[in-house]
């Protein structure tokens, strides 16, 4: 087996060296407009154009650091019997299917893996199956190539996401197993559900990836709304109180429960660098009643909890002096909300100055080249046809017409597990 390694995200733009990708497959196409709602879609997408556009964005990870897929790692997890009778018990009683426990467990590994994700049919074996206008089993993980969201590292831990939405909560299982059980993978797995004996310790909690932002190894920017509630960050808190050595902040924004664009911080909010960020700004700058509020802990303790202007001046007395760029430019605010719809402000850095964003955010692109960012197109860098280290900021744009439409960006759809730390 190859060397282990070992998770760090010590920030949001350390050089990317290892990250958690999913291809989008069938489960993406296994919906219809009846049930996308439920799934978390205000649209179906149509998986040709989709998988096309994906491959842009898996192309330039590959092109810069060791990518693995969801699929590829569930599949070899799953080799190991006792790790795929745990990893089968904990996903049958959570979705109140135990019954058909013995016949899932049939499967090979391989068969099993795209299953898990790409949804069990239900067999029509008797009259209340026969009568259910239910198709599956265990239904598709539809969200599934969102990786961010099912656990997010956290200096050297991995924390497991409680998802905000029961169509979700196998996603967050997985990682588990996989994290837990994977031999390549050498962590410390933080999470808020006892999978042993499937009991929750707070049904309240929920947090997901994409509210969650580690500033600095000591900073953390997490969101609170529809999908990350107060009590699932009083959990981040209650586990940084365990480190009694050390100082820690957490700076904490309010988001509006509506659009569904606003469903994470990092549709509003994204690191680019040490000294930048992009912003959405009617949200992040304007006067409004969502709130900024201040956690300092110390000493095992919570030490104060104060309001602030935004995050940008919170940050800044901590000394991150953040240069805030406009999501959709500055000229119309009917454009920025446009852009943002469609994760204008969802960036992803590959490194220090070096991001990953929509091409279809057009505005958004020229604001980011304003402020000195050389816009590169994927394919470009795919055919080597440009080097991203050349550039002293580059923002390396991904086809999104259909990928969008799914509601997140190229941060969303990557879990970074490992970056190289940055000199501050």
């Amino acid at each position: 087996m190859a060397s282990k390694i070992k998770t760090n995200i010590s920030s949001e733009v350390g050089k990317l060296e290892v990250v958690i990708i999913h291809q989008p497959g069938s489960e993406v196409e296994n919906m219809t407009p009846i049930n996308a709602e439920r799934a978390l879609y205000s649209d179906i997408l149509n998986l040709t154009i989709a998988g096309k556009e994906y491959q842009q964005l898996k192309g330039v990870l590959d092109s810069v650091c060791k990518t693995f897929e969801v699929k590829d790692l569930l599949e070899e997890v799953l080799l190991d019997e006792k790790a795929k009778e745990a990893l089968l018990k904990n996903i049958c009683f959570n979705e109140s299917v135990l019954e058909s426990l013995d016949t899932i467990s049939g499967y090979s590994a391989k068969k099993l893996a795209t299953l898990l994700i790409e949804g069990v049919p239900l067999e029509k074996n008797n009259l209340t199956r026969y009568l259910s206008h239910k198709r599956f089993l265990l239904r598709p993980l539809h969200n599934l190539f969102f990786t961010r969201d099912s656990a997010m590292g956290m200096n050297n831990s991995m924390l497991i996401g409680r998802m905000a939405n029961v169509v979700r909560e196998r996603e967050s299982i997985i990682m588990e197993a996989i994290f837990s059980h994977h031999g390549i993978f050498e962590t410390n797995v933080v999470n808020p559900v006892d999978f042993s004996g499937g009991k929750i310790i707070d049904n309240t909690i929920s947090f997901e990836g994409g509210d969650f932002q580690v500033a600095r190894d000591d900073i953390f920017v997490i969101g609170t709304g529809i999908r990350t509630t107060t009590q699932g960050i009083d959990f981040i808190l209650e586990k940084l109180k365990g480190e009694p050595s050390k100082k820690y902040h957490i700076i904490v924004q309010e988001l509006p429960s509506s659009p569904e664009s606003f469903i994470h911080l990092d549709m509003v909010f994204t690191f680019l660098s040490q000294h930048e960020c992009m912003v959405y700004e009617p949200i992040i700058f304007e006067l409004n009643r969502y709130r900024t509020i201040h956690i300092t802990v110390e000493g095992g303790k919570v030490t104060s909890i104060t309001e602030q202007p935004n995050i940008l001046e919170a940050l800044k007395k901590l000394g991150m002096d953040l240069k805030p760029i406009s999501c959709g430019g500055k000229k119309d605010t009917w454009v920025m909300e446009r852009e943002q719809w469609h994760s204008g402000a969802n960036f992803f850095a590959i490194a220090p100055r070096k991001v990953i964003g929509y091409e279809r955010n057009f505005n958004t692109l020229n604001e980011l080249n304003k402020n000195g960012f050389e816009i590169i197109k994927a394919i470009d860098v795919i055919k080597r046809d440009r080097n991203i280290g050349d550039y002293h900021k580059c923002v390396i744009s991904i086809a999104g017409s259909e990928l969008a439409r799914g509601g997140g960006g190229a941060r969303c759809m990557t879990m970074p597990i490992k970056r190289a730390k940055v000199n501050w």
